[in-house]
């Protein structure tokens, strides 16, 4: 079902008053409880550390053969793989019929922008380190500033482009396959444990078990949450891979329509197919989660910023919009790529800029790559909470650039002189049979 709060929505919220409904609808549609949860981490780290410590950390319901029962392992190993899923699922969706990443010739550029924004960041960040003579103690972060923040990047982007232009569908497919790169870094840069590969095959029956109930038109998604999803967490956990990524290999096997209406479309919401009744069941479920994520990793002592800080945020906010634009560059050099029509130079940089803002992911990667709370863990984590200042320089920038926000009906594609041959996006149909 759907549970955003609507005039049509059956379970009642019709009769909430309107102006309510509104300030609901801000809040789940706008990542407000994330920030919520940040700045209230932030202010009570900064007010009482050990209060703080306490909370995050004492056990809820005991410590279990599953690893630690307080609140933090709760969210980062459990509530997070509800995250990871809607991640997984759009990543899956673009690979449909009429999706963004149904064509090479759609997805060839951003995929090449994508490899920029992950390797000049990070060398970026592994040049500071050897400068800086950190390699031993902060090269292990070198994950961080490989991160893009779906949610916030978005925002900024409609604000920047306005909702019309093509660079926001740009952003979004390098943001999809920036945070495919992220689970990939997760899984095999930071294991949680030693590796031990063969519980891996658990979570192949897990899938097979989900293909079965496929098969046998189970509808449902709670039946592939708390069957072959349970499988697969306990096989992740086993495995020494983070848990959080264990629904990633389950998302497939749920029946999906056989295309794709576009990322963040409004009929994606009331499709009936078991695929988008999880998305739209968990999708205000998982802003709450990620405000408790914000809650319970965004608690960084300001005075612990150091070279961890400047490191990640000179990977986002200089290596981010560099990479980009140079892989671009070179994905149309090299193998004759094209920008899609209505992307100039200038909308790649600042799009580029954009895509600087790592918050969430880059929190997790954090978290993943330096596990054991202090003065390191706190300066990388400052530095992934500074890059909101990505935001600032890519609107400043925008206006320096003349980029002017259009809607869909302004945008013309032929109005940018320099803009490259129109893509092929979206040209391919598709049935909405389920499958």
């Amino acid at each position: 079902m759907n549970t955003t709060p609507d005039a049509t929505d059956r379970s009642g919220a019709a009769r909430i008053p309107r102006p309510a409904r509104k300030i609901i609808r801000f809040l789940f549609e706008n990542s407000i409880f994330l920030m919520t949860g940040a700045v209230l981490a932030m202010v009570w780290a900064n007010a009482d550390l050990p209060s703080y410590e306490r909370f995050i950390h004492s056990p809820l319901f005991g410590r279990t053969a599953l690893g630690g029962g307080s609140l933090l392992h709760l969210v980062n190993d459990v509530f997070m793989a509800l995250f990871f899923a809607m991640a997984a699922k759009e990543v899956w969706e673009a690979l449909l019929p009429g999706g963004s990443l149904s064509s090479w010739k759609t997805a060839a550029t951003p995929l090449m922008a994508t490899l920029g924004g992950v390797f000049v960041p990070a060398g970026v960040f592994l040049a500071g380190c050897v400068l800086m003579g950190e390699q031993d103690g902060l090269g292990r972060g070198w994950a961080v500033p490989c991160a893009t923040d779906i949610a916030f990047s978005y925002l900024v982007a409609r604000f920047v482009f306005g909702p019309g232009h093509s660079a926001i569908a740009f952003l979004l497919l390098l943001a999809i396959a920036d945070d495919a790169a992220g689970l990939l870094i997760l899984a095999l840069a930071y294991p949680q444990q030693a590796l031990q590969p063969e519980w891996l095959l658990l979570s192949a029956a897990a899938v097979a078990v989900g293909i079965l109930l496929r098969r046998k038109k189970v509808h449902s998604f709670w039946w592939y949450l708390l069957g072959p999803g349970v499988i697969s967490w306990f096989a992740f956990h086993q495995a020494g891979i983070h848990a959080a990524l264990s629904l990633v290999p389950i998302i497939p096997t749920m029946p999906h329509s056989r295309d794709d209406s576009g990322m963040f479309a409004e009929d994606e919401l009331k499709r009936l197919d078991t695929l988008s009744e999880f998305a739209a069941w968990w999708k205000n479920p998982v802003e709450m989660i990620l405000g408790l994520f914000g809650l319970v990793n965004a608690g960084v002592v300001l005075s612990n910023s150091g070279n961890g800080t400047w490191l990640v945020l000179a990977g986002l906010l200089i290596g981010k919009p560099l990479g980009i634009t140079l892989f671009t560059a070179l994905g149309e050099k090299l193998f004759g790529f094209r920008r899609p029509v209505g992307m100039s130079w200038r909308h790649v940089f600042t799009m580029g800029i954009v895509a600087g803002i790592g918050f969430t992911v880059a929190l997790f990667v954090a978290s993943a790559a330096f596990p054991d709370p202090g003065v390191t863990q706190d300066s990388v984590k400052m530095g992934a909470l500074g890059s909101f200042a990505a935001a600032l320089i890519a609107i400043v920038a925008g206006r320096l650039f003349g980029i002017r926000p259009v809607n869909g009906a302004e945008f013309d594609a032929g109005s940018e002189s320099d803009a490259g041959s129109e893509s092929d996006a979206g040209t391919e149909s598709g049935s909405a049979r389920v499958i």
